[in-house]
């Protein structure tokens, strides 16, 4: 059986003393670029494995981040994790990920878990706990798109959007504008979603209504109450063509299949814009047209401006942020086959 490759191996082989085989994994600026080369080319020639968890118990890093979102219903959060996961390649950290489901209670005992295994940052999706408790962990935490006063965040710009979709709509000759999302607080940044539109809205002087409910978080619920909503339009505006923004393209999706259910086709009186830009916007049986999230760049941000936190706490004597930094990303907008 072969024996495992250790330090002192390594040492031997490069004439470097231990400590620099150590600082060669654990700090390796400090050493020049042409010493770091030797052993680099020690490790091919000796078929050097790492052990993860030695080094872990030596030097206290983890290279893990905890991961926590509401619900993987939603297209967006799938979406959204897959992107984060995506970024190992990039910067070597691995990711403890836990669906809270939307119970604060649940999500605490997340966290305690994720404490537990030492991990390095957090990146928080869900919305149950709030930024000014977050901040008391003593870990570099990002949340996205959420109520994040005392935290570090990256977001869209969701007024943009809301204004984004709301031209949209007018732009394809609607009558009148119906924009549903669920009671948003003001806090979170989602609810420039609203106002966007409602000023647009107000500025174009288009007819509009704005309904706001509780959606649900499944399937089945969510289906219910929009196909009720459905109901409750097709009645109130007979007649009249229908723009309606969905807060996000799962649901969008769900409203979609509800109207050509009941018609067997999408009519022309109806049009619908969604949010996120989540692939199940381009799959649907008809492809609908969305204010693209630019998920990708978010989850970039994420993580860029965690690790800054993170290499940061690194330093001999770390300078803690005085104050928490927003990232914001502009929305695109996806003109497709339920606009025209």
């Amino acid at each position: 059986m072969k024996k495992n490759v250790t330090f002192n191996d390594i040492a031997e082989y490069t004439g470097f003393s231990k400590t620099t085989i150590s600082r060669y994994f654990n700090d390796p600026d400090s050493l020049t670029l042409e010493n770091q080369q030797k052993i680099a080319n020690a490790l091919v020639a000796l078929d050097y494995k790492e052990n993860k968890v030695a080094r872990i118990l030596a030097n206290g890093k983890t290279e893990f981040i905890g991961i926590i979102v509401p619900n993987l219903f939603l297209h967006y959060y799938s979406e959204m994790l897959d992107k984060i996961l995506a970024t190992y390649d990039k910067y070597g950290y691995k990711f403890l990920v836990f669906a809270g489901n939307e119970n604060k209670d649940t999500e605490r005992k997340y966290i305690a878990e994720l404490l537990a295994y030492k991990i390095e940052g957090m990146i928080i999706l869900s919305h149950t706990i709030p930024s000014e408790e977050l901040a008391t962990y003593n870990v570099p935490i990002v949340t996205v798109e959420r109520e994040d006063k005392y935290v570090c965040s990256v977001n869209t710009d969701n007024y943009m959007g809301g204004v984004q979709a709301a031209g949209l709509l007018v732009k394809s000759g609607c009558d009148v504008l119906i924009h549903i999302n669920s009671d948003v607080s003001k806090d979170v940044p989602a609810y420039g979603r609203i106002t966007g539109f409602c000023d647009i809205c107000k500025e174009q002087n288009i007819p509009h209504e704005l309904i706001l409910t509780d959606m649900g978080n499944s399937y089945s619920a969510t289906s219910a109450v929009i196909e009720g909503l459905v109901e409750n339009i097709d009645k109130k505006y007979s007649g009249k063509c229908k723009g309606i923004f969905m807060s996000n393209d799962t649901h969008a999706n769900i409203l979609l299949n509800a109207i050509i259910r009941k018609y067997g086709r999408l009519p022309e009186d109806y049009k619908i814009v969604g949010f996120d830009n989540s692939s199940i916007s381009r799959e649907a049986v008809v492809p609908i047209s969305t204010v693209g999230q630019q998920i990708d760049a978010m989850a970039n941000e994420a993580m860029e401006l965690l690790m800054m936190q993170i290499n940061e706490r690194k330093k001999r004597k770390p300078t803690l942020l005085e104050a928490p930094v927003h990232k914001v990303i502009t929305p695109v907008i996806f003109r497709r086959s339920t606009t025209g």
